[in-house]
């Protein structure tokens, strides 16, 4: 009798397995236009939360890098227990899976902490600007673990979206320092990050799954570190930190979601909304307002976007 049952389940997951793939795309390397509006607004939601991460983290003060990085992942991995728990997904790790979780949370939890790092020694512009080089890495990556080939749409697209990052962002001279180089490893490491979350994505891997354990391992990594440099904080740094953390939280749900659901070629152009969100909580709480050049940048990011959202409507036609 378990043994009929242990079959009828077996048959019922490889039969979901299959809808899924068969969803999901439309011929071999292609996905299908409502899967990749799916990921899409995944992606627009998971730039709107970073960008309240990143907020949140300016305003809390002077704080050591590593327990920022604490914080960020330590809300994460208390929803992501209670989703797999209250969900009964369950912890396991698909076959097949195991090196390309590990990878996503070394790359993961080495790129958080390097762009960290560098905010605190770069100024946030010059530290955002090399971190929204996280799509080009992530395409690149792609390329070497999966095959997948951009096309010469995809690289335009991405392409303009990072022009008008730089017309909003105006980096300083200072790109050659070390705190630079650091900053463009934290690009590097979350853009290959992203690449193997799409991989495991693709072997149906749960996202739940995903995020508790690369918050599980980035809190393992930064818990010592944080406790050997401990500052006190105040209620008000408490509450940016755990606002942060929340947001952080939901951000990551939301980009492991967009991943799984689609490859970073047709995607990634949507990371650089982030910096429009940015713009606009600066605008509302701190005061600062956009000069021409920021305005001219918006136009040309929300220009790419919508050039990758028409491509995407295209694809059920």
């Amino acid at each position: 009798m378990n043994a009929d049952n242990d079959n009828k389940i077996n048959e019922e997951n490889s039969i979901s397995i299959d809808n899924k793939v068969k969803e999901g795309t439309s011929k071999p390397g292609q996905i299908t236009g409502s899967r990749l509006r799916k990921a899409i607004l995944h992606l627009l939601a998971a730039a709107f939360f970073f960008s309240l991460m990143t907020f949140f983290v300016r305003i809390s003060g002077d704080l050591p890098t590593m327990q920022k990085a604490f914080f960020r992942n330590f809300f994460a991995l208390i929803i992501a227990t209670g989703s797999l728990l209250k969900n009964r997904i369950g912890f396991s790790v698909r076959k097949g899976n195991g090196v390309s979780l590990l990878m996503r949370c070394l790359f993961g939890t080495s790129g958080m902490i390097a762009n960290f790092w560098a905010i605190d020694r770069l100024g946030i512009a010059d530290a955002n600007m090399l971190n929204k080089l996280s799509p080009f890495f992530a395409i690149i990556v792609s390329y070497f673990i999966m095959k997948e080939i951009p096309s010469k749409l995809d690289w335009t697209c991405v392409a303009i979206a990072f022009t008008g990052s730089l017309f909003i962002i105006k980096p300083s001279a200072g790109l050659a320092s070390i705190p630079a180089l650091v900053g463009l490893y934290g690009g590097f490491g979350a853009g290959a990050a992203y690449a193997f979350v799409h991989k495991m994505g693709k072997t149906g891997q749960p996202g739940k799954t995903i995020v508790f354990y690369f918050s599980l391992f980035s809190c393992l990594v930064t818990g010592p570190f944080m406790i050997l440099s401990w500052h006190n904080m105040s209620m008000a740094q408490w509450a940016c930190l755990i606002a942060a953390g929340s947001s952080a939280a939901i951000a990551q749900f939301n980009i492991t979601a967009a991943y799984q659901n689609a490859p970073a070629k047709d995607i990634s152009v949507f990371d650089y909304t982030q910096v429009i969100f940015a713009a606009i909580l600066g605008m509302i709480f701190l005061s600062e307002f956009p000069d021409a050049w920021s305005i001219i940048g918006y136009i040309t990011i929300i220009g790419a976007a919508v050039i990758k959202w028409h491509i995407a409507r295209k694809k059920d036609t």
